[in-house]
């Protein structure tokens, strides 16, 4: 399940799975930058419905390592390093 902050801000299971995986970042390290626990991002990457600020911190911690989110526009959504 996805959350909306504000156009653009969504942040889907597979992207937070893939910009992990490009930085290569665990899972505590996902959740030390974006200041959440490391059950929350296992959240996240299951599909579970968290906080809109919640999916903010941790898109904006994956934005500031430097991976940039690509939209679905009927490929599905996807990430790239910046």
């Amino acid at each position: 399940m996805q959350e909306k902050t504000e156009q653009g801000s969504e942040l889907a299971p597979e992207q937070s799975r893939m910009a992990r995986a490009a930085l290569g970042l665990g899972v505590r390290d996902l959740a030390r930058a974006a200041g959440v626990s490391p059950d929350t991002i296992a959240r996240l990457e299951r599909g579970e419905a968290l906080r809109t600020n919640t999916v903010a911190a941790i898109r904006a911690a994956l934005e500031a390592a430097g991976v940039a989110f690509i939209s679905a526009n009927g490929g599905g959504p996807g990430v790239r390093l910046k």
